[in-house]
């Protein structure tokens, strides 16, 4: 059986035939469903677990490399930069070429760059290959959603992606205990070589495994300028996130980066407009429930990942926990990710997204909420609490969101609708850690000179104010060597409350974020080319 999908160019109910990709039913293993899930599930689990296993190398590498504080920040933000730069042209290469071919170069680049970096003597390999681990890693993604997308039915869908976003969950909760263990037990290499046997095993599962899905009416042309243009956007916009920190919201530097990203993705739609074959068709977004699944997707990135930025610091440095531990506090989260995303991918078939997601958005707004209530005496079973609330709301808005996205995108545009899901995430993390990084740096500016003064501490010069903001910021207390106990005591104690309540107010931001998303989430609806891979391969 083949199947015909569609695709609303109106966002009014009138549907366009696609033609259907006439490729012959999957046999035995090769293009078999569940076996290609378990395929792509492995390559995306490196990528993923790549995303923040290495935050826990960072410090060892910079003792062992004598790098300064700027270049080990160099080292996640080259990756995540390369990363969000490149998906949606990525996924426009897997439309093109195929996403059997893109996966699997994707997976072998990726463990290459990764066996590079435990093989490199300076900083600036270790960031020079962290680059092409995201140039690689943006090939892996789509690619993956793309083959999900070609090989399971309507009915199936679902359930796939809610188990490819479990592993996503699962991998990206899980790399500072994986990380923790392998620094403090074996190596700052260890976090890089582990890539290579499993980049090895998805390989061979993909060779043997993966069948190949391409449109009839894919593209058959690149838009090299549409690509320079979105990269271009793409840059300026990522750049200015990451840079505003240390650079100031206020500063020149910043906004014309911001009018610069803003001027490309004008001249980038204007350009889609005119060219025969776009690298994004904007008629893509007459679908609202696209649309709305792409905001969605950056509304939860801005509340999960800014909001999670600050909880790590919470724990570390205000509760004195190590890596380890720290990762430990967090199973609550993983564990209801694990749980929770197969069994939203089962709701959301039943049901369709807007109840489940709307549902994960208010859960989500809720355990933001719980968050702000935290304290540095809080205990751990609280702080479970609202930890596993929080990755039961984020359960059903990984997986739904994700297959609004893709099921509402005609099959020759998957992989290209995959690079806007992972783009929009990316961008959404991005966004979130250099906003409520901007709220937590003016809390605590704002609150820190009056906590300092009313503790009856020795007043602080200009400079030495703003060297103990700066420590403030992230929960460690600035005390000088030698200073007296009970003195360092009193410091302590202004430091974590001064650093709580920036915390708090972050957390309530991330609330206020995913409340306007449960209003986002009304908007979705089931994808309606999801049944673009019935009839492919056997279940």
């Amino acid at each position: 059986m083949t199947s015909q999908t569609t695709i609303d160019t109106a966002g009014s109910g009138d549907k366009a035939p696609v033609a259907p990709s006439g490729r012959p039913p999957a046999s035995g293993l090769r293009g078999h469903p569940w076996f290609t899930l378990i395929t792509v599930a492995v390559g995306v689990m490196m990528v993923a677990l790549d995303g923040t296993i290495v935050a826990i190398a960072n410090p060892a590498i910079q003792k062992d490399l004598g790098a300064t504080f700027a270049q080990v920040q160099w080292i996640t933000n080259g990756y995540f930069l390369a990363l969000a730069v490149s998906l949606i042209t990525a996924g426009k290469l897997g439309d093109r070429f195929g996403h059997r071919q893109t996966f699997l170069i994707g997976v072998v680049g990726f463990a290459a760059a990764s066996g590079a970096i435990g093989l490199s003597g300076s900083i600036g390999a270790v960031v020079t290959f962290r680059v092409f681990q995201g140039l690689f890693g943006a090939l892996l993604m789509p690619a993956a959603l793309g083959l999900l997308r070609a090989t399971f039915p309507a009915e199936k869908l679902n359930m796939a992606i809610g188990i490819w976003g479990m592993v996503i969950g699962a991998s990206t909760a899980g790399g500072p205990i994986l990380g923790g263990v392998l620094v403090q037990h074996v190596s700052w290499q260890s976090v890089f070589f582990i890539n290579v046997p499993v980049g090895l095993i998805a390989l061979v599962l993909g060779v043997v495994m993966l069948l190949d899905h391409r449109a009839e009416n894919a593209p058959r042309s690149f838009d090299l300028l549409g690509i320079a243009l979105l990269s271009g956007a793409m840059f300026c916009l990522v750049w200015a996130l990451i840079k505003a920190p240390s650079w100031g919201w206020g500063d020149g530097k910043t906004w014309a980066f911001i009018a610069a990203s803003v001027l490309g993705f004008a001249l980038f739609s204007f350009w889609e407009t005119k060219v025969k074959e776009p690298l994004i068709p904007l008629g893509l977004f007459r679908s609202v429930p696209l649309s709305a699944g792409v905001v969605l997707m950056v509304l939860m990135a801005i509340a999960f990942m800014g909001g999670l930025f600050f909880v790590t610091f919470y724990l570390q440095n205000v509760h004195g926990m190590d890596p380890v531990d720290a990762g430990l506090h967090l199973l609550p989260l993983t564990g209801m990710m694990i749980v929770g995303s197969p069994l939203a991918g089962a709701a959301i078939t039943k049901l369709g997204p807007r109840i489940p997601l709307a549902g994960g958005m208010a859960a989500t707004a809720i355990a933001m909420y719980g968050m702000s209530t935290l304290k540095a005496y809080t205990g751990s079973g609280i702080m479970a609490v609202w930890f596993a609330l929080l990755g039961l709301g984020l359960a059903p808005v990984m997986v739904g969101a994700t297959e609004v996205i893709v099921g509402n995108a005609p099959m020759e545009l998957s992989g290209v609708a995959g690079g806007l899901q992972q783009a929009a995430m990316q961008i959404g993390g991005s966004l979130g850690t250099a906003v409520l990084g901007a709220v937590m740096a003016s809390k605590v500016d704002n609150d820190l000179p009056g906590n300092w003064a009313d503790a009856g501490l020795p007043k602080l010069t200009s400079a030495q104010l703003a060297q103990a903001s700066e420590a403030v910021q992230v929960g460690v207390a600035p005390v000088a060597k030698g200073t007296p106990a009970e003195i360092a005591a009193k410091i302590t104690g202004v430091a974590h409350d001064t650093f709580i309540s920036g915390m708090s107010l972050a957390s309530l931001v991330a609330a206020g974020v995913a409340a306007v998303a449960i209003l986002v989430a009304l908007l979705t609806k089931r994808g309606e080319n999801a049944d673009g891979g019935a009839g492919v391969g056997h279940i």
